[in-house]
């Protein structure tokens, strides 16, 4: 019976591609899927947050970070003043659930509200001293984590490694243009599944 890795080998034969890449796509495919699953369960947030002693959940401790917005995490606007609707962007939520979690913070006292040296009639967001040291430590703990582990690589190995990693990080972006190209391909999935589906009901009608 033929595997999923015989599919898509079959797939991209089609397509003149090579067997090579195919079982390439399979193992990066499943690294890949395993660390989403890990970090949908935020196993190292949760590991920080309970090693620091943190009485805190993750959706706070993003909060926070999004007040903080360290620049190598939101480079796009790191440098704006910080309002909810701020946070709201950058953590990709909505307005009303950042409001919620900033007055969690704020009431905590791991935030505040202050006058915008910019705009007085604009009340901005920025950390406590409280709030400051709990994104300094979760920080440290990563970089202490990651530090171990990346220590073992060569200064060749990481050059080459980051830039790649960058870039597949970014494939989501440019994926439209390839569904685009493909459009053929996955119209004929789409009516095979279709067909599949009405089958059974073809069956049952006799």
């Amino acid at each position: 019976m033929p595997t999923r890795h015989d599919h898509l080998r079959s797939l991209f034969g089609k397509l003149g591609k090579s067997a090579s890449l195919a079982d390439a796509l399979m193992r990066i495919d499943a690294v890949a899927q395993n660390w989403r699953r890990r970090m949908h369960k935020r196993e190292l947030g949760r590991r920080a947050l309970a090693a620091l002693g943190l009485e805190i959940d993750l959706a706070q401790l993003d909060v926070l970070f999004a007040i903080a917005a360290p620049d190598y995490e939101f480079a796009t606007n790191a440098e704006a003043e910080t309002m909810v609707s701020t946070v709201a962007e950058r953590l990709m939520i909505d307005p009303s659930r950042a409001s919620r979690l900033v007055a969690e913070m704020v009431n905590l006292e791991y935030a505040r509200r202050i006058a915008s040296q910019r705009d007085a009639r604009r009340t901005i967001l920025e950390l406590t001293p409280a709030g400051e040291a709990i994104v300094t430590a979760v920080r440290n703990y990563k970089w202490l984590l990651l530090g171990e582990f990346f220590s073992g690589w060569s200064d060749d190995d990481l050059e080459k490694f980051v830039p790649m990693l960058e870039s597949y990080s970014d494939w989501m972006r440019t994926s439209e243009s390839s569904e685009e190209k493909f459009a053929g391909e996955i119209a004929e999935m789409a009516q095979q599944i279709r067909h599949i589906r009405q089958e059974p009901a073809a069956a049952d009608s006799r």
